[in-house]
């Protein structure tokens, strides 16, 4: 054998110890800085997905102000532009840690059965979580499920396993955090704690071909580290995140409209707000138009009917109010109609909770529930009109709801009866 050959058979050992174990990619320390904005992002949008469950099916305990009107418009923005940041922050996540899922499990420890069962509670709640959320934004259902109730029902799921999470690798996170980002101090470890456990018998050779098969994540030579350091992409997530940000918020921030490029509805529609369901289908044109349409007003047994042309000829009230929907668009809009509180006096309103049903047969959105102090704010409306014309059949004509900090889902539309609820 020559000098050539025995050199070529022998390549670490001309390598010094930092080029051994230099970097690649891929680590805890690449894994804990995303994993903060991504732990950020799943609380944002598990505290704002509660509010506005709430709202739609108050506890009892719950109550939601008035104030200030545009509230929801913000937690549900919040919620939606959150949901879309962390899609690229977990696909960075998953990348930088996925190797080490593989290694061989250790059944006995109590804490890795821990460890790795909130992995995959936390891995797959988050990831059924965001590709519904994003499938809810375009109002794309191919599953058979309601969107809503297993969008909940799994949050808790997500949360649940990510404090379990945070509870096993905190000392973990707060140990790689402590390291600049680009230390090889985890590889280094990784390598020396498996050569001391290596039986004696094992070659170089022996041992490098049985590392690379336990542990995919451990460093080989210099020359098989990717050139593509940490940094850059710990950079290229911000960057993803950021223009993931810019590409949906723009159905939310109006000044930002421009930048909506993934953003499903973006101020476009009649009167210029967007409309989630038409008058087509909802089934309601008809009875929409129909000449001898009443708006029933029901307090016990008292009983008030109006035409639309006995609405529009009581006083009219206008409010600046958003439109916002749970799908995380909104717009504000100039409403003006008769206010609510004014029109139940001819039923003798005395207080409490009041019943909207609509002119929509079915759908479990047909009909909502509006607070007390809601019904007696001042801007919430009998809308008839919507930025100066006359309703848009979609947007709801004859008359539709519009009360402040309110989802779309609950500003029924093609009122046909409201009650007063005992």
């Amino acid at each position: 054998m020559t000098a050539r050959d025995s050199a070529e058979q022998r390549p670490h050992e001309s390598t010094s110890g930092s080029e051994r174990f230099s970097p690649g990619p891929r680590g805890p320390e690449l894994a804990g800085r995303v994993g903060i904005p991504l732990g950020i992002t799943i609380l944002i949008c598990f505290t704002t997905g509660l509010v506005s469950h709430w709202i739609q099916h108050p506890p009892i305990w719950f109550w939601w102000p008035t104030r200030p009107v545009w509230l929801y418009r913000l937690s549900q923005g919040a919620h939606v532009i959150a949901g879309v940041v962390a899609i690229p922050l977990l696909l960075v996540k998953l990348w930088a840690v996925y190797p080490r899922l593989f290694r061989r499990p250790n059944l006995r420890s109590p804490l890795w059965i821990a460890e790795r069962g909130s992995i995959g509670l936390l891995v797959g709640s988050v990831v059924f979580q965001l590709s519904t959320g994003l499938a809810n934004i375009a109002q794309y259902y191919p599953w058979r499920f309601f969107f809503p109730t297993a969008h909940y029902a799994m949050a808790y799921v997500a949360i649940g396993a990510l404090a379990v999470h945070l509870a096993v690798k905190l000392p973990v996170l707060r140990d790689v955090l402590s390291r600049p980002l680009d230390s090889s101090a985890d590889a280094a470890s990784d390598v020396s704690s498996a050569q001391s456990s290596a039986p004696a018998s094992l070659s170089t050779n022996d041992f490098s071909a049985a590392k690379a098969r336990d542990n995919p994540i451990a460093v080989g030579p210099a020359t098989d580290v990717s050139r593509i350091s940490r940094r850059a992409v710990l950079n290229a997530a911000w960057v993803s995140a950021t223009v993931g940000a810019l590409a949906i918020s723009g159905q939310t921030v109006p000044f930002l409209r421009w930048t909506a490029i993934l953003a499903p509805r973006s101020g476009e529609g009649p009167q210029g707000v967007p409309v989630n369901r038409s008058a087509a289908a909802a089934a309601v044109a008809d009875l929409a138009r129909d000449p001898g349409y009443r708006l029933v007003i029901t307090a016990g047994n008292r009983v008030h009917q109006f035409t639309r042309e006995e609405l529009a000829a009581l006083p009219q009230t206008s409010a600046r109010l958003p439109i916002a929907c749970v799908e995380g668009w909104s717009a504000s809009a100039s409403w003006s109609g008769v206010r609510l509180r004014e029109l139940l006096a001819a039923v003798g309103y005395s207080g409490g909770d009041v019943r909207f049903d609509s002119l929509e047969a079915g759908g479990i959105y047909r009909s909502s529930v509006l607070p007390a102090h809601h019904v007696i704010d001042p801007d919430t409306l009998v809308a008839l009109t919507l930025n100066g014309q006359t309703l848009d059949l979609d947007h709801g004509y004859p008359c539709r709801l519009i009360a402040p900090n309110r989802p779309g889902v609950l500003q029924t539309k093609w009122l046909s009866r409201i009650e007063v609820l005992s």
